[in-house]
């Protein structure tokens, strides 16, 4: 996003090329008034920037770069429309396009950055590094010959090290276990999965968190659930927290599979497109599923789609806090040379007739972004009551409940941010990421074990023989971190939670460690399942 600042400077240029040239404007208007007046009798409003731009060119006084002015400008004329509508260069496109469909060219490996070397966390099954013989724990030294150990690169830049085209080779020195290791590895198509995990909470509640609306999302749900009935799901807890969207399609075929026939899962309309409805066909598989949907002020798009349609035909509780508030639908436009647009051409409504779309002002994003801040600011995070309600713009669903429009999707059962065991401690561990730090220690320490942990109850009786706390407390003190123990009653199972997910990260079990340990601090995953 261009700052204000940047905007206002090329208005301003563009003004003072406009007053510029207004005397040799006004001087061939007089010369050929008919011409002129027939190019501005028109009307449309596109006509006079198309005069400003053929006098620039016929008559500016010095050469001018048109790719460098038109990639300066398109952003600006977008960002007078809407708050979703983009243009995305070549570069832009490529990245946003690979997360949405599912892949990406690399090296097949998450890694983390806990002082200033990079750790491998794990390898991708069948990828690249897992084929070149790449474990977890392994640091990253140099890539290609550059040093990247011990020099604090920016982790985003390592990544763009290691990304490139399919079938291309990157060299890595290696440290593992004090040894340096050499590997080439051969770049390939890396699948990223949207489903971050998917397991059963009790021998009838199944959880699955979804990360994004990918094109392999349905695909995906659809390998996870057949486990989850077969382990005696009865229920699904389905998370799409943070979840910021993605492809439409995707939201339709899950919304599907919960669905009776008949049933309206969204519409959508704007003023070239008109009204089109998207109906569930009958032939989901989870009909029978009881379902729960966690949401927060991060759920957005798609992930309000679902939720909304849940909502809105009766099928679901939705557990959490007001949703993020998109509901605009962008048409991608490409162009020859790979750049393109996503242009707003409609907005979504639900079943009931809610626009999912909160209110912006066109040319305003910062005042949209900052919207989130706002609710913090006037308690929304914290108090139900403070979510604004309002009666003009009240549905009722097919058994009689309640909801509003106005933007977003507000849960039927709020969940406030957790503020619960907050201390200045707490605050200080996770702002300098020291339990991440110190789980790096303790996977060092016990890297052998934990590459031959396989199942949650291996991995739970290995941290149990850890004695993290006593480790952590001894770590914070030789890092010159004083610790005060009423904080640290206060705050010291919280942390003890987070530092067994961490390190259960660094088995071969990743995320299906993390997520099931993480879940016992987790304030809106415990409200769904105690509200049952």
């Amino acid at each position: 996003m261009h700052s204000p600042d940047r905007y206002n400077t090329l208005k301003l240029i563009l003004w003072s090329v406009i007053m510029a040239l207004i005397g040799s404007v006004i001087t061939k208007a007089l010369d050929n008034r008919m011409e002129r007046e027939e190019v501005l009798a028109t009307g449309h409003g596109w006509d006079k920037v198309k005069l400003v731009l053929e006098q620039i060119e016929q008559n500016y006084v010095d050469s001018i770069d048109y790719e460098k002015v038109t990639e300066d400008i398109l952003p600006v004329i977008l960002n007078e429309l809407d708050p979703h509508s983009v243009y995305l260069p070549p570069k832009s496109m490529e990245e946003a396009n690979a997360e949405l469909e599912g892949n990406f060219d690399g090296i097949g490996v998450t890694f983390n950055v806990p002082e200033d070397t990079a750790i491998i966390i794990s390898v991708i099954a069948g990828g690249p590094s897992e084929r070149a013989g790449l474990m977890s724990g392994d640091r990253i030294i140099a890539v290609d010959g550059r040093n990247v150990a011990g020099v604090r690169i920016n982790q985003d830049s390592l990544v763009g090290m290691l990304k490139g085209v399919s079938g291309t080779s990157v060299h890595l020195d290696i440290m593992r276990d004090s040894e340096m290791v050499e590997f080439d590895v051969t770049r390939d198509k890396i699948p990223v999965k949207s489903i971050d995990v998917a397991y059963m909470i009790d021998d009838t509640t199944g959880y699955m968190k979804l990360s994004k609306f990918t094109r392999t999302s349905y695909a995906e749900f659809s390998s996870a659930v057949p486990g989850l009935l077969e382990a005696g799901m009865k229920r699904l807890i389905f998370d799409l927290r943070d979840n910021t969207g993605g492809y439409l399609d995707q939201a339709l075929l899950l919304s599907n599979e919960f669905l009776p026939s008949g049933s309206l899962i969204v519409y959508m309309e704007g003023k070239h497109r008109p009204r089109q409805n998207f109906y569930a066909d009958g032939s989901g598989k989870c009909q029978d599923i009881r379902l729960s949907v966690l949401v927060n002020e991060n759920s957005a798009s798609s992930s309000e789609i679902f939720a909304g349609a849940m909502q809105d035909n009766d099928r679901a509780e939705i557990y959490g806090r007001r949703t993020y508030g998109k509901g605009m639908v962008q048409e991608p436009i490409f162009f020859t040379d790979n750049s393109g647009i996503r242009l707003t051409v409609a907005r979504f409504y639900t079943a009931t007739g809610r626009c999912i779309q909160k209110p912006y002002t066109p040319g305003d994003g910062l005042g949209y972004v900052y919207d989130i801040y706002e609710r913090y600011e006037h308690g929304e995070m914290t108090n139900a009551d403070s979510i604004v309600r309002n009666d003009s713009l009240k549905y009722v669903t097919p058994k009689g409940k309640v909801v509003y429009g106005g933007g977003g999707i507000i849960p039927d059962v709020f969940v406030p941010v957790d503020t619960a065991g907050v201390t200045d401690l707490l605050v200080r561990i996770n702002r300098q990421a020291l339990a991440v730090k110190y789980s790096a220690e303790v996977a060092d320490r016990y890297r052998s074990e934990l590459r031959g942990v396989q199942t949650l109850d291996e991995l739970n009786a290995l941290l149990d023989d850890m004695n993290l706390e006593a480790g952590f407390l001894s770590y914070l003190s030789r890092g010159g971190v004083t610790v005060d123990r009423r904080q640290w009653a206060v705050s010291g199972e919280i942390v003890l939670v987070q530092l067994r997910a961490l390190v259960g990260r660094y088995s071969p079990l990743d995320d299906r460690a993390f997520y099931p340990i993480i879940a016992a601090i987790d304030n809106v995953i415990q409200a769904a399942v105690t509200l049952q």
